[in-house]
């Protein structure tokens, strides 16, 4: 009887922790004049869904921009948008283009990308824009968070359910 309890004890406990995995999103390239211009292929970022909280949902996440730029800032964050700006590296400091979403998990992404990245004038630009999106109940998603953790920009966005 004891271990009975025990294990319809443990089920709610179990079915409370997330298995959130991180979702691969890859950011591709369009360089202005072909790839002779030393531009990077791709650049990844990652998001990982929170634990469920009544009322709502928020999404963590981060782009590896330290692999081509140095010295990144946040710009000032806008009620939408963050605005995360590096000097590129030496190899890429030639390199003039745009990315944005066009994998996750190795899929084709075919929806809005709200991560989009600029390369340009030996800046790269990150861009995390809700402009657009909306949760369930219409409203437009808010960013939660925005910042810098190990070189990397950082966020969290979320809505209403």
């Amino acid at each position: 009887m004891k271990r009975c309890l025990s294990l319809l004890l443990a089920l709610p406990i179990g079915l409370a922790v997330s298995n959130a995995k991180a979702e691969t999103i890859e950011l591709k390239v369009y360089p202005v004049n072909g790839p002779e211009q030393g531009c990077p292929k791709s650049v990844i970022a990652y998001q990982t869904r929170q634990p469920y909280q009544e009322g709502g949902y928020a999404t963590d996440g981060m782009v590896s921009l330290s692999v081509i730029a140095t010295q990144i800032t946040l710009a000032p964050k806008q009620p939408f948008s963050a605005t995360w700006i590096g000097t590129l590296k030496p190899q890429y400091q030639n390199c003039e283009g745009t990315a944005g979403m066009f994998k996750i998990d190795g899929k084709e992404h075919t929806g809005l990308s709200f991560i989009r990245l600029q390369l340009f004038k030996g800046k790269a630009t990150v861009i995390l824009d809700m402009t657009g999106m909306r949760d369930v109940n219409g409203f437009t998603t808010q960013i939660i968070k925005s910042g810098l953790r190990q070189g990397n920009p950082r966020w969290t966005w979320g809505g209403t359910d």
